[in-house]
């Protein structure tokens, strides 16, 4: 029995403290995770080794390709304790942070990040806790920032604290995040997710630190800064994709921005053959619900309609009580916006030009498959980068990527509309090649005998960057 299009859209869960067991990371696969996001702002890296294990011996066993995402904790930039924990502000209230103060009350509290005297002004609004409290300052002193309350409420230890407009100095890469490079380097992470980044320099910086590292992972840059949108196009050109990080950045540049900011970036990313993900808040009502509110449906689904390549759950599946059944609501909501999804490769593929052979083919793999009707795209590649060009403009064609290397397919789990599967072939045979290529997606159900694929390859074999060779089959006629 043929199976029905797997879903297009893939999906990013992050692993906590209710998912982080070997039976709920094998709960979450089979729900339909794709990528799992290890957050470095939390656990050890005793933690970290322990749960990268599960998902590999796991997911192996599953017969799964699942990628996983190791996310920088970067600058954050927080204000200290308070001797009971926590503090209630109302508006008009005086309140001061000082760098030197060790315990806080109702009147001041400490700052982990003492440059912030010298990047705030008079007459700036900062926000804490993600924008739920509002001050205005009024005095900078050497060790000290006095404020004004302007929208009070529950001020809690360790909370955030930002500047609105952006422009705080902190170093997009701390010390610890350096360290956190050669652990994710060491337990082979596929995706490095850098935070607050402001430039492209800072993710140059991240992409020698993996690499002095052995790394191999794709870098990701969270857009979070001010800064960062009008830097967009050379961070994205520094990176191989974006996180559309719309909780940091919606505290920076206000929330009314962030919808139409969202559009912007994913299609600036397709455009540069980028990857993306959007992030932050998609159904967090499932922290405590076992359904979705209609906002956070129409929130995935209008993400999937912008043409990004995955939605990821935060909080959702590392906390909340439903983690399975959010990925599963998830899954739902993404095939239903597939499946509405506009094609809309002519405009897109009448203005492109190309460079490169490989880039060539796999543009015209694409214009012979949407106009055939094919049932999938095979494509043989070693480095993927025919199938992330291929999966750059919506064809609504399944893109099936095989290669005999576990990493290369990892990485490719996170492209849209691209499904990995293993090529156990090491002939430089061709016809040989082909036909255990066209026999592998038979066995998998995705096509018939009679079907018509497309298939890309390579000459010679093996060759990474060496597609060069387009071919029409009806699956069946050469065995």
């Amino acid at each position: 029995m043929i199976e029905s299009s797997p879903r297009a859209t893939k999906i990013v869960a992050t692993l906590g403290p209710a998912s982080n067991t070997p039976e709920m990371i094998e709960r979450l696969i089979l729900a339909g995770v794709n990528v799992v996001r290890v957050n470095f702002s939390h656990g050890t890296v005793e933690e970290h080794t322990e749960t990268i294990r599960h998902v590999r011996e796991i997911s192996t066993r599953l017969n799964r390709d699942i990628g996983v995402l190791a996310d920088l904790q970067g600058p954050k930039i927080r204000i200290g304790k308070f001797a009971d924990g926590k503090v209630q502000l109302a508006s008009g209230d005086r309140f001061t942070f000082d760098i030197e103060c060790e315990t806080g009350d109702e009147k001041h509290v400490g700052l982990d990040y003492p440059d912030l005297v010298n990047d705030v002004n008079p007459g700036d609004t900062l926000l804490l806790n993600d924008g739920r409290l509002t001050m205005r300052v009024e005095r900078v002193g050497p060790t000290t920032i006095e404020c004004t309350v302007l929208v009070g409420g529950t001020l809690s230890n360790r909370k955030g604290i930002n500047r609105q407009g952006g422009g705080l100095s902190a170093p997009a890469l701390t010390s610890k995040d350096m360290d956190d490079i050669r652990t994710a380097c060491k337990l082979e992470a596929d995706f490095l997710a850098v935070s607050f980044p402001k430039n492209a320099a800072d993710m140059y910086m991240a992409r020698e630190l993996m690499r002095a590292a052995g790394g191999k992972a794709l870098t990701i840059a969270k857009i979070e800064r001010f800064e960062a949108i009008g830097n967009l196009e050379e961070i994205l050109r520094a990176s191989d994709g974006i996180m559309v990080a719309r909780g940091d950045l919606a505290v920076e540049v206000g929330d009314a921005a962030v919808p139409a900011l969202q559009k912007t970036m994913i299609k600036l990313a397709k455009n540069l053959n980028k990857l993306t993900i959007t992030a932050t808040q998609m159904m967090e009502s499932m922290i405590e619900s076992p359904v979705p509110t209609r906002a956070e449906v129409s929130d995935v689904a209008n993400a999937v309609l912008d043409g990004t390549d995955a939605v990821m759950l935060s909080a959702e599946t590392a906390a909340g009580k439903y983690p399975v059944e959010t990925v599963e609501s998830m899954a739902r909501v993404c095939v239903e916006a597939d499946r509405h999804h506009t094609t809309a490769f002519d405009s897109e593929f009448l203005n492109r030009t190309f460079t490169r052979v490989d880039q060539s083919v796999a543009l015209s793999a694409l214009w012979v498959a949407l106009r055939l009707k094919v049932k999938a795209i095979v494509s043989l590649t070693e480095s993927g980068s025919t199938a992330l060009w291929m999966s750059r403009i919506d064809s609504g064609v399944p893109i099936y990527a095989l290669t005999p290397g576990a990493a290369g397919r990892r990485r490719m789990s996170l492209f849209r509309e691209v499904h990995p599967l293993s090529l156990q072939a090491h002939s430089a045979d061709r016809e040989k090649v082909l036909l255990e290529a066209e026999m592998r997606v038979l066995e998998a159900g995705v096509v018939a005998r009679g079907d018509l694929i497309v298939m890309t390859i390579g000459e010679p074999i093996g060759k990474a960057g060496g597609t060069n060779t387009m071919k029409i089959v009806k699956v069946g006629d050469t065995h």
